[in-house]
Formats: structure tokens, C-alpha cells, sequence
């Protein structure tokens, strides 16, 4: 086994440009996924895949790079996936003609390239993931033996997110009238408040669009709390500890890799795995022995004083309100401000961080895999939210009709009784007149002499 990888690097520019522009608002720059792959290897190829001609801005970068670029020319009927298919096809040509090449990176957030990693998995391949988290499928994101996320990779300083728009005020039980109007009366009102809450909510609309072309790129997200990596950092130290390995930094680190490939210490506000283990050590979740880079992690035998909230546990509240605003989502979709100012506002102390999410935009990636929501990109930036699948479950199978379910009481033939009523209403005489039967005689055998028998008249009496 070679203690060096050689990684091929494959991009699916068209995906990643979407992803980072709608979810971060800047531009995707190939120079940040390679220096953090050139961390983990060598890297012996560089790919990229789009129709170039249309990506006048991004050839000077590839080109800058050496990173190779593969013409795509869509077909008049249009190939959706043909990008998918192209870079699929020659990362399993690389893997079976170039020996040495023994790790993948595949830039993409797409679903599709789940059984391309599967197949390069089989062939013993070490294969890498970048991409957003807030755009990346969670299945391949737990599927590779790493993921790099593209927040983590922004070299800036955590700064304050920018606040979530405030939400129309909510309007408590006193909307009703204290004065018990009548029911025409409360309607109308009802009626006039919804409409100048979606007056409202337009014009904050197009102040925020405004607002977003006026600020810079979103930069790296806030931290998340330490508390939350810990079910990890102890599993993984419980499987060590059954090992009988003592638990180092890269075997601690590789360990919990191999248990969740979406780990970064980055999200955690950490510059390094180490700087990772020393805040873990400061606020004592763990017991941390050795100097000079040598150390070794001990998990502390305690029950934690609350269980931590796990991520799907915010999808009930994210239902509900969908299930709330279902007319204005199938009228047109939101866009995810909307979404998350309508969160706080019927659960004020929902915070996407307490559920390890580093956005809200990656909750919202979670939900579209648990087909909750449907997100589709915006192209001045952002994303539009529609409603899941969950929404609109498939019609019942059709049963199979049988030929006796056809008929009905009318099919059925009335015994004709007499005297008694039928289905037409005609009612059939008691009496009907009898035909006389014919009356047949019975002759006997002529005689065996063959002669005819005498006819006899009768004679006339004189």
C-alpha cells in the first residue's frame, strides 16, 4: 500500500459555480480545492468539466491552475447530465489504466455521482468529496471517506453573520376581536391583515434583493458549539479503546473520519486538529496527556447533563410551518429568508446551530434529501424553496376491476313469480289458459303375416 496518495481531481464546474454562487453569493475559486487537497496528497491530475464557451470568466482561473478543461457541446435537445456521464466515464478509465493514482476528488455536490464513488470504492480507491454543505447531498456527503467543504476553505476569520430579517410581527389571540365581533366581521379582518402581510412581505423582499446586490460575499459561517462534536469524539474513543490503541491525533482524527466523513474541525471554529483537541481540552470534555505535538485523548466517564438535539429532530417545526404557508409556497415558492423569518416567528427560539447546522441554507439541504423541500437556485443569488415530495404522495395503485364488481342489483334476473310484482312492474295473470295436450295414440304391432289389417265400416243402421 502506498503511504502517499496521488489524487486525480475531477470538477463538475457547472454544479459547483450553482452551488457556491446561490448558497455563498461569490465566485467559485479552484485554487482554494487545491491547495486543501494538496494537504492530503499529491495531486497527479486536474479535470474540469463544462461548456467553456459560456464560461469566458473561469478560463483564466482553470488556465492559471493547469487545470485541464474538457469541452462539453450540449446536444440540440439538451443533456442534462452529460457532464455527469463524461467525468464518470473517464474517472473509471483512470482507475483502471493508471495504476498509480489511488485517490479521487470529486468536486460536485450531485447525488448522481454516488455509485461513482461506490464503484471507486470497490476498486480500493481512497475518494475525496468538495463541496458546499449547503448545496451537497447528505448521502454522498457520508458516503466518501472524506468531505472537504467549501465554507471551511474561505481564509478569513469567523465574522458575525448578518442578521435574518425580522418577520411580520405575529399577531396573537387578540385578532379575534375582544369584543366578539361576529363571524363576517372577523373574516373581512383576517382577510385585510393577510394581505397586507403579503404586502409587507414583498416589499421586504425587494429591499433584501436590493440589500443583497449592495453587500459582500458571505464569508465562513459562524462556529459551532463544541458540544456538539462530542457523541463523536467518544464513540470514536470508545472504538479505539476496544482496539487497545492508544488514541493520537491522526488516529483519533482518521478514526472519526471513518465514522462520519462530513467531520471538519473547521465548522468548530479550528484552525488545525490539534487546535480542535486543545478546545475540547480547555473546556474540559476530554482528558488530554502529552506535549511536543504527542498527545493522547481520554474521554471522561460522565453522563452529559442534557442529550444534545439531533439534526432531523428540527424537520417536525420546518413541517409545520411549510404545512402553515402551504398557499404561498404552491402559488410561486419562497425564497429561504422568507423560510427562516417565518421559522423564527412560530418558533422564536429556533436556532439552526443548535442542531449542528452551520446554516440555514444547509438545514434546508438537509430537508431536500428527507424530500421535505425542493430547493432550486436563484440566479441573482439565493435560493427558491418549494415544496417536497412529502407533500404530494403518490396516488393509491389501482384495483384491479373484476367483472362481477361491474354488475349491479338490475343485472341479476328476477325470478318471475305469479301474481307478484317484478322489477319493470308489470305484474304477471294468476290464471293463464292451458293449452290442450295432443292426445297420442298407441297402436299395437301389426301381424307377424305381414297382412294388413281388415278395415271394417260401420253399417248404416236401416
Amino acid at each position: 500500500m502506498q503511504d502517499r496518495l496521488n489524487i486525480a481531481v475531477f470538477v463538475d464546474y457547472d454544479n459547483i459555480e450553482i452551488g457556491v454562487k446561490s448558497t455563498l453569493r461569490r465566485e467559485f475559486e479552484v485554487s482554494l480545492v487545491l491547495d486543501a487537497l494538496k494537504e492530503r496528497g499529491d495531486i497527479v491530475a486536474k479535470f474540469a468539466y463544462a461548456n467553456w464557451s459560456r464560461q469566458e470568466g473561469a478560463t483564466r482561473n482553470m488556465a492559471e491552475n493547469a487545470v485541464q478543461m474538457v469541452q462539453r457541446i450540449p446536444s440540440p435537445r439538451g443533456d442534462k447530465n452529460g457532464a455527469d456521464i463524461n467525468l464518470a466515464l473517464d474517472a473509471l478509465e483512470m482507475a483502471f489504466t493508471h495504476d498509480h493514482v489511488n485517490a479521487f476528488a470529486i468536486v460536485s455536490g450531485d447525488s448522481d455521482f454516488i455509485p461513482l464513488v461506490n464503484k471507486l470504492k470497490e476498486y480500493g480507491k481512497t475518494v475525496f468529496v468538495v463541496g458546499g454543505k449547503a448545496f451537497t447531498s447528505t448521502i454522498l456527503q457520508q458516503n466518501c471517506h472524506e468531505f472537504v467543504s467549501f465554507e471551511s476553505l474561505l481564509n478569513v476569520d469567523p465574522g458575525a453573520a448578518p442578521a435574518a430579517p425580522a418577520g411580520p410581527e405575529r399577531l396573537g389571540p387578540e385578532r379575534f376581536g375582544a369584543d366578539r365581533e361576529s363571524y363576517r366581521e372577523r373574516k373581512e379582518k383576517r382577510f385585510r391583515e393577510r394581505e397586507e402581510r403579503r404586502e409587507e412581505r414583498r416589499k421586504e423582499r425587494e429591499a433584501r434583493e436590493q440589500q443583497q446586490k449592495d453587500q459582500p460575499p458571505q464569508e465562513r459561517p459562524n462556529a459551532l458549539d463544541l458540544a456538539l462534536a462530542m457523541p463523536l469524539v467518544e464513540r470514536s474513543l470508545q472504538v479505539l479503546e476496544r482496539r487497545n490503541v492508544q488514541p493520537q491525533l491522526g488516529l483519533l482524527k482518521s478514526t472519526m473520519l471513518q465514522l462520519d466523513s462530513s467531520f471538519s474541525e473547521n465548522a468548530y471554529g479550528a484552525r488545525s486538529f490539534s487546535d480542535f483537541v486543545e478546545k475540547l481540552k480547555r473546556a474540559e470534555l476530554v482528558y488530554v496527556k502529552g506535549t511536543g505535538g504527542r498527545y493522547f485523548i481520554e474521554r471522561k466517564h460522565r453522563a452529559t447533563d442534557k442529550a444534545l438535539p439531533r439534526p432531523e429532530e428540527a424537520l417536525p417545526m420546518l413541517r409545520e410551518v411549510l404545512e402553515i404557508h402551504r398557499l404561498e409556497f404552491e402559488e410561486c415558492g419562497q425564497v429561504a429568508e422568507d423560510l427562516n423569518a417565518w421559522m423564527k416567528e412560530e418558533y422564536p427560539t429556533f436556532d439552526h446551530a443548535n442542531y449542528g447546522y452551520q446554516g440555514f441554507n444547509e438545514f434546508l439541504n438537509f430537508a431536500q434529501d428527507k424530500t421535505v423541500v425542493r430547493l432550486e437556485p436563484r440566479p441573482e443569488g439565493g435560493l427558491l424553496v418549494n415544496l417536497g415530495s412529502e407533500f404530494y404522495p403518490p396516488a393509491p395503485p389501482r384495483r384491479e376491476v373484476r367483472e362481477e364488481d361491474l354488475l349491479t342489483e338490475h343485472d341479476f334476473r328476477q325470478p318471475i313469480v305469479k301474481g307478484q310484482p317484478t322489477a319493470t312492474g308489470e305484474i304477471p295473470p294468476e290464471d293463464e289458459p292451458v293449452k290442450p295436450k295432443k292426445r297420442v295414440s298407441r297402436k299395437k304391432p301389426a301381424d307377424s303375416g305381414g297382412d294388413k289389417p281388415r278395415r271394417t265400416r260401420r253399417k248404416k243402421a236401416d
